[in-house]
């Protein structure tokens, strides 16, 4: 009886806090690849991070898209930016410089995490949190620079040398933010924020140094680098729309204008062909006119003329 009581006690149960484990991949365009199905409804397919939050992680667990200048992104950025030009933001008053609800930012937060961006978000709001995200992210833009060299920069050529030094991950971000301060230097007439205004609000999210004052000259720096890099972007935008062929893009006024010249040359040549008209006409009532006058003058000779006419002809 012991015995069969020990075999007993040590009977094994059934298990419990059964927990299943499944290996996906996540890829930074199509997001969790070999998800199973029973996870679906949990966990989206296409989360914008594999991590739980968007804010403060590394591009490289973030998904990924294109801009429509070919950077290569997150999608985090881009929905934001697509929301902000829809909202109006490029004639936004004061946009990136006036600080939007800090609740309603929170929130905001929660939800793109999840990957989704609520309708009627503050414009104000939408900036910051482009700004928000920049400024949290483990390592700075910039940060992969070598900052002596950056401080040495004098001029916009010095700056574009040193920013070719760039990862490819960090100088498409750059060149996403630099295009985006450009389409609003484009408003500044209504948003009253140029080239330096926005250099000046970006810069301390672009880099990340532990000393205050060496970050304070350091973000000087940056700043004249952002607006060099914005301003050579505006005068290449320029320089590409002057180029435009104007006989491939002739706008509906010039087409317009060539319609009426068109017209006015087929007016031109109809009066013309008329007034020959009326030329021949003339001509032929003025040899009417003559023969009939002719005629006149042969009826109304005097009889002694006509004999003496007579005469000769007898003569003869």
């Amino acid at each position: 009886m012991a015995g069969e009581n020990e075999r007993q006690a040590m009977d094994i149960g059934r298990p419990t806090n059964i927990c299943h484990v499944a290996h996906v991949t996540y890829d930074r365009f199509d997001g969790f690849l070999g998800l199973p199905s029973e996870f679906e409804p949990d966990v989206p397919k296409k989360p914008p991070s594999a991590s739980a939050t968007v804010f403060g992680v590394s591009t490289e667990s973030m998904q990924l898209s294109y801009d429509s200048r070919g950077n290569c992104v997150p999608t985090i950025l881009t929905l934001l930016q697509s929301r902000l030009y829809d909202q109006g933001g490029l004639r936004v008053e004061g946009i990136f410089r006036i600080t939007g609800d800090n609740s309603e930012e929170e929130f905001i937060r929660e939800e793109l995490n999840k990957g989704v961006l609520p309708e009627g978000i503050d414009i104000h709001c939408l900036a910051g949190l482009i700004k928000a995200w920049f400024r949290e992210l483990p390592r700075g833009v910039l940060d992969s620079l070598p900052s002596q060299q950056v401080m040495q920069c004098e001029s916009e050529e010095d700056f574009v040398k040193v920013v070719r030094l760039l990862p490819q991950a960090e100088a498409s971000l750059l060149n996403w933010a630099i295009n985006l301060m450009a389409d609003f230097v484009e408003f500044e007439d209504v948003n009253k924020m140029t080239s330096r205004n926005l250099a000046l609000v970006f810069a301390p999210n672009m880099s990340q140094m532990a000393d205050p004052l060496t970050a304070l000259m350091y973000a000087v720096q940056v700043m004249n680098l952002l607006r060099n890099l914005t301003d050579k972007t505006l005068r290449e935008r320029k320089i590409a729309s002057s180029n435009v062929n104007p006989c491939d893009n002739r706008s509906e006024a010039e087409d317009g204008d060539v319609e009426v010249y068109n017209q006015e040359e087929e007016m031109y040549v109809l009066k013309e062909e008329e007034e020959d008209v009326d030329d021949l006409e003339k001509e032929d009532e003025i040899i009417e006119e003559s023969g009939r006058i002719t005629l006149l003058a042969d009826e109304h000779k005097p009889s002694s003329a006509v004999n003496a006419n007579d005469q000769k002809k007898q003569e003869t």
